[in-house]
C-alpha cells in the first residue's frame, strides 16, 4: 500500500511530542496527517457537503474522491470511514462529521487496523480476481462495526475486466458496504463507474494556506523558519500539502533547528526574486549582454533554466494582474511595488506579447537537449521581439490614406443655398442619422448603397440589395427632420460608387497589405514563422 496520502492540519495543531532518541523518526506526512474534518484545510466544500448529507442520513454507498497527488485523498477516505462508523465516547453515537476519535472504532481506523476498513492499492492489484474478492466478501456482514468500508487507491488501474466486473456489486451493493474510490486520474476510470459514484474533487490547497499550516508544523517541531522561506515551499509545493512537508522535512534537516529563505532557495535551485526583476528589467529594455550574464550567474549557481523562466512569468502575471487592479494582498512591499512599475511600464499587447513568448520558451527549455541554450534562446528571441515596433507604430510611419482613416469622396463645392447643418458628403449624413437616433436608417445608407449623385437637397442612390418601396420616402423624411430641408431621394440603376462598408473594407485591406509589406514587419514574421496579424489600428500622422 501506498505512503497515504496527507491533507495537513489546520492553524490549530494537537499537541505532537518530539520524537524520542533512539525511536523511528515519523516523517512530517505521517505525523500530521489530519485527524478530523476541522484539520482539513483548503477543502471546505467538500467536507459541508459531507457533513450535510450525514446530517440528513443521505449518505451514498459509494465516494469518488480525485485530485492531484498529495492532495489528500487516502487521507480524506480513512475520515470518511471514521466518521461513518464512529461511536461516540458512549458507545452509542452515529454517523457524524465530526468522529470522536477516542472509539474504539476511530482509534483501529486511525491506525490502520481495523477489519472492517479494508484498503487496497490498485496500482499492485489490477486484476479481475483481485476484484472477485471484494465481491465475494461484500456478502457478509461487517465484524463489528457500522459499516464494511473498501478504500480503493489509484481506482483507474484497475482493468476492464475488473472494472466489469465490479460494476453490478458497485451498483447494488448490501446496505452494510460503503465503497471509497481515489484517483488522480479521472478521466480514466470508466464512465460507467462515475454514474454509480458521488464524485468529490479535491482542490489544490492555495499557496497561502499551505505556507501558515507549515509555519504551525514548524513551530511545533520546535524549529525557526524565515516567512520567505514558508513562502518558497508553499510555491514548491503547487497545492499538495504532502509534497510541501517533504520538502519542509528536507529543508528542516538541511538547515539544522533554522531554516532560511537561501537554505531553502539553494535546496530547491530556485532563483531569488530580485534576480528574476533584474532579468526581466534587462531583457525588455533590449539589453543582450546582461541578459546573458545574468544567466550565467543563475547556472553557476545552479539555478534551474525552468525554474528561472517560470520566475519571470511569475512577475509578469502579477504585473498583469496589478494593472487590471487584482493584485493579490499578501506581498511584501518591494514586489508590490515592482509589479506596478512594471505595469506602468508595459501596455497590454506587449505584455501579451511577452507572455506567449515565453510560454513557448518554457515549453522549449523543458524538451531542449540543453536547458540553459534553450532558456538562452528563448530570452534572445525576446530581445529582438522588444526592438520591433508593433502594427499601431508601423502605422504611425505610414502617409497619406493608409495611415489615416479612410478617405472617401466628396463634393468639390457645396451647392449654394444650403445651411451648415447640411452635412457635406455621405459619411455625414450616416453620421447626423445616427445622432438622431435614426440607427435602421443609417445602417441601410452605410451598408446598403452606393453613391450616384450628392447634390443637397437631392440625394441619388443604388441600391445593393432591396430596400422597399417607401424607403426613400422614408429617408427623406428624416433628412427634412435633421436638417431642416426638403430632401429628394431617389434610387437609381445607374452606376455608382461601392457603399460605404464596401470602401472601409476595401482601405483596411489596403492598409493591411502595407503594413504586412512593411520591412519591420516583413523580419518579425521571418523571425516567428507561425505568426499572424490578428488586428492593427489605424493611427493619424503624416
Amino acid at each position: 500500500m501506498d505512503e497515504p496520502e496527507s491533507l495537513g492540519l489546520g492553524l490549530d495543531l494537537p499537541e505532537v511530542p518530539k520524537t524520542a532518541p533512539g525511536s523511528p523518526y515519523r516523517v512530517l506526512a505521517r505525523k500530521y496527517r489530519p485527524q478530523n474534518f476541522s484539520e482539513l484545510i483548503g477543502q471546505d466544500a467538500m467536507v459541508q457537503t459531507l457533513a450535510n448529507a450525514i446530517e440528513r442520513g443521505r449518505i451514498a454507498h459509494a465516494f469518488l474522491l480525485t485530485g492531484v497527488r498529495g492532495v489528500g485523498k487516502t487521507s480524506t477516505a480513512r475520515l470518511v470511514a471514521k466518521a461513518l462508523n464512529c461511536v461516540g465516547t458512549d458507545g452509542l453515537g452515529g454517523p457524524t462529521i465530526n468522529p470522536c476519535g477516542v472509539c474504539e472504532q476511530c482509534k483501529a481506523i486511525a491506525e490502520g487496523r481495523h477489519i472492517d476498513v479494508i484498503e487496497m492499492d490498485a496500482a499492485s492489484h489490477t486484476g479481475v480476481d483481485d476484484v472477485r474478492e471484494i465481491i465475494d466478501a461484500v456478502r457478509y456482514a461487517s465484524v463489528n462495526a457500522r459499516y464494511k468500508i473498501y478504500i480503493i487507491d489509484e481506482v483507474h488501474m484497475l482493468s476492464k475486466n475488473a472494472f466489469n466486473a465490479l460494476l453490478k456489486t458497485l451498483e447494488e451493493p448490501p446496505e452494510h458496504v460503503k465503497f471509497l474510490f481515489a484517483t488522480t486520474e479521472v478521466d480514466k476510470v470508466p464512465l460507467t463507474v462515475l454514474s454509480r459514484t458521488q464524485r468529490f474533487d479535491l482542490r489544490r490547497i492555495p499557496a497561502e494556506k499551505l505556507a501558515a499550516h507549515f509555519a504551525e508544523v514548524s513551530k511545533a517541531e520546535g524549529v525557526t523558519v524565515e516567512d520567505d522561506a514558508l513562502r518558497m515551499i508553499a510555491r514548491a509545493a503547487e497545492g499538495s500539502a504532502r509534497d510541501g512537508l517533504s520538502i519542509l522535512d528536507q529543508a528542516i534537516a538541511h538547515g539544522g533547528g533554522t531554516v532560511t529563505a537561501e537554505q531553502v532557495r539553494d535546496m530547491l535551485g530556485l532563483a531569488d526574486r530580485g534576480r528574476i526583476r533584474r532579468l526581466l528589467e534587462h531583457v525588455l529594455t533590449g539589453d543582450a549582454g546582461a541578459t546573458l550574464a545574468d544567466l550565467d550567474e543563475a547556472h553557476d549557481l545552479g539555478i534551474d533554466p525552468a525554474s528561472l523562466v517560470r520566475g519571470l512569468m511569475e512577475e509578469l502575471h502579477l504585473a498583469t494582474r496589478t494593472k487590471a487592479g487584482a493584485s493579490p494582498e499578501a506581498l511584501p512591499a518591494e514586489q508590490r511595488e515592482a509589479a506596478e512599475r512594471l505595469a506602468n511600464q508595459l501596455g497590454w499587447a506587449q505584455i501579451h506579447r511577452v507572455w506567449q513568448m515565453l510560454l513557448k520558451g518554457l515549453a522549449d527549455v523543458q524538451v531542449a537537449p540543453d536547458p540553459r541554450e534553450a532558456a538562452m534562446m528563448a530570452l534572445l528571441r525576446l530581445i529582438h521581439a522588444a526592438d520591433l515596433p508593433d502594427p499601431a507604430s508601423v502605422l504611425s510611419r505610414l502617409s497619406g490614406e493608409a495611415a489615416g482613416s479612410p478617405v472617401i469622396p466628396t463634393s468639390q463645392a457645396k451647392p449654394s443655398g444650403i445651411t451648415a447643418q447640411v452635412p457635406s458628403d455621405l459619411p455625414g449624413l450616416v453620421a447626423l442619422l445616427e445622432a438622431r437616433g435614426k440607427h435602421q436608417l443609417a445602417v441601410q445608407l452605410h451598408d446598403q448603397v452606393g453613391l450616384v449623385r450628392f447634390a443637397p437637397p437631392e440625394l441619388v442612390l443604388k441600391p445593393m440589395r432591396p430596400l422597399g418601396t417607401d424607403w426613400p420616402r422614408d429617408l427623406a423624411a428624416a433628412l427634412k427632420e435633421a436638417t431642416g430641408k426638403a430632401w429628394q431621394v431617389s434610387l437609381s440603376d445607374e452606376a455608382g460608387e461601392p457603399s460605404l462598408h464596401d470602401r472601409e473594407k476595401m482601405a483596411e485591406e489596403r492598409v493591411r497589405s502595407e503594413v504586412l509589406a512593411d520591412p519591420a514587419v516583413r523580419a518579425a514574421f521571418e523571425a516567428f514563422p507561425d505568426a499572424t496579424l490578428e488586428s492593427f489600428t489605424t493611427t493619424k500622422g503624416a
